[in-house]
């Protein structure tokens, strides 16, 4: 970490980090009381209401990425990072909530890969844990390296210290209380990452004259592009404004968006860790709404820095390509932040951190004990032996994520990083998720063989853009290898399913949408609940807010 980012934090600042820490580790101790058996370890004993749930949902997504990444992108791209939201997030966390959580709760599946090996058989099954699981380890790796260097700026040690002392904190309170410890603590962090990120946003705008001081400064200095959302085309890396819209709604609206948020096991756990179906459903939806209203406190701060941080305006002035705009938001608390506040706001970013580890580390535990080793290597055994088993796991993956985290620290913008992951293991698995569940005619070969050929499509674009044959700048790859995935996966499933045999269509009860009973596939408590606990009126509703948004904010 550069000395540039030292932070001169006061004994009070110290006081309030340290504080949250113990009630962090406090929460684990008390979550472990709750662990009897391995599904309270992995998913609270199916017993969470909708509320703990839902911010639970979105504060596992707040991490690293949406902090730093999102910042990053703000000082680097400007308004064109509300798409990762309004486009990227919502439409999916609403489609998962309507119409997929019946099928995954309603089959009482453990996991998303569980729900693979249910409806393609153990070939799909495989692929998808295993890529799952590689992928939690890498996306906690750079969790753990932005822990790391909140700890450095704070005490100044060497970062491999640094990446030891921040993963043993996640790492206690995980192994004590699995999934429950991780929720509640997620839902405290929601709560202290707000109110380290609202005044930093509101002190910040002060400083450069409220909103039209910014976008007038912003204007000034060169960037007025920065203040619109279309065509977005340095983000996108599309030169012409008509494919950058087509690789924005395409690649990361549909592709990569509904991609990551409905079959991505970090989130839907959280779901599945509720008392009724509809809880299940309303968990994402809750989730949108704040969701909807995040980038107001992480991407504007970005936007800030570009005209406040010395460091960024230099680095913008002259094209620094090899700038790291991951310390945007670093930087901006540096320069703006008083004593208690800047404590305040340290505390939000390692809430922030550990919510994205823990999430990660917790998921792993789950699809390593149930999928992985419980389905190939030890079969019925005990109960407690797969509790220990994922406790065991979880070491594994925090003491694996230490050596991910140096590969995070290579990537001047982790938006970069991880959307390449995302076109590597979420595209592929939700074109052969979506097809499979609305096509009975799909086959068990189909389904792993659409994985790894997409899997494969999406790394081809990425070599090809690595040694300059594609050139896409900004996160035009990682779209273009998204896309490429899905597409390749939808048409190696449809021919491979020409050729070989289907499941039984009794088989495929609870698994397609059109052989599943209508009872089955609605919740049949909804009708019995007032409109502000329904998950479609309430879905109706964070649709209609975020088309507005999108208007607004064009």
């Amino acid at each position: 970490m550069d000395d540039q980012l030292r932070l001169d934090a006061s004994f009070v600042d110290y006081a309030l980090v340290a504080a949250y820490f113990a009630v962090v580790l406090l929460i684990g101790v008390a979550a472990r009381r709750r662990v009897s058996d391995s599904l309270d370890f992995f998913l609270s004993g199916r017993s969470l209401p909708a509320w703990v749930t839902g911010l639970a949902f979105i504060s596992a997504n707040l991490g690293a990425v949406e902090i730093v990444g999102m910042s990053a992108n703000g000082a680097q791209y400007g308004m064109a990072t509300m798409h990762y939201f309004w486009i990227g997030a919502v439409p999916a966390m609403l489609f998962l909530g309507v119409v997929m959580m019946p099928f995954y709760y309603g089959s009482k599946v453990r996991s998303v890969p569980e729900f693979m090996r249910r409806r393609f058989g153990t070939g799909a099954h495989l692929v998808n844990a295993i890529s799952f699981a590689v992928a939690q380890v890498l996306i906690a790796g750079i969790n753990l390296y932005l822990l790391a260097t909140i700890v450095n700026a704070l005490l100044g040690w060497p970062l491999w210290v640094s990446l030891i002392a921040a993963a043993a904190v996640v790492l206690s309170y995980i192994t004590l209380g699995g999934l429950s410890a991780a929720i509640y603590n997620e839902v405290l962090q929601f709560f202290v990452i707000v109110a380290a990120l609202l005044p930093l946003t509101l002190i910040g705008l002060h400083r450069v004259g409220g909103v039209g001081g910014l976008v007038d400064k912003v204007t000034e200095s060169g960037g007025e592009e920065q203040l619109s959302s279309w065509p977005a085309t340095a983000l996108s890396g599309f030169e012409s404004p008509v494919w950058s819209a087509v690789g924005i709604v395409f690649g990361l609206g549909f592709v990569l968006s509904f991609g990551y948020w409905t079959t991505n096991f970090v989130e839907v756990q959280r779901a599945m860790a509720t008392n009724s179906i509809s809880a299940a459903r309303s968990t994402p939806i809750i989730g949108a709404f704040p969701k909807m209203f995040i980038p107001f406190i992480v991407v504007i701060p970005g936007l800030i820095a570009t005209v406040l941080v010395p460091e960024v305006i230099e680095a913008k002035a002259n094209a620094d390509a090899d700038f790291d705009y991951n310390n945007a938001i670093l930087l901006l608390i540096r320069d703006v932040l008083p004593t208690g506040l800047l404590g305040v706001a340290l505390a939000g970013l390692l809430a922030a951190f550990m919510a994205g580890m823990a999430a990660n580390i917790s998921a792993f535990n789950t699809v390593f004990s149930y999928d992985l080793w419980q389905q190939y290597v030890k079969k019925d055994r005990p109960d407690g032996y797969y509790l220990k088993v994922g406790r065991w796991a979880t070491v594994g993956a925090t003491v694996a994520a230490i050596g991910t985290a140096l590969i995070a620290s290579g990537y001047t913008n982790l938006m970069d990083y991880l959307q390449t992951l995302f076109g590597f293991f979420n595209a592929p698995l939700f074109a052969t998720f979506i097809l499979g569940m609305f096509w009975k005619r799909m086959t068990p070969t189909a389904g792993w063989a659409g994985l790894v050929s997409g899997t494969s499509a999406a790394i081809a674009v990425f070599v090809l853009v690595e040694i300059g044959v594609l050139d896409l700048p900004g996160q035009g790859g990682a779209f273009v290898a998204a896309g490429a995935a899905f597409v390749v996966d939808i048409v190696v499933s449809v021919v491979v399913s020409r050729v070989t045999a289907p499941k039984p269509v009794a088989e495929l009860a609870g698994l397609v949408y059109s052989e599943t009973p209508r009872e089955v596939r609605t919740d049949p408590e909804a009708h019995r609940l007032p409109w502000y606990r329904s998950p479609v009126p309430l879905a109706g509703i964070a649709l209609a807010m975020v088309i507005v948004l999108n208007v607004i904010f064009r």
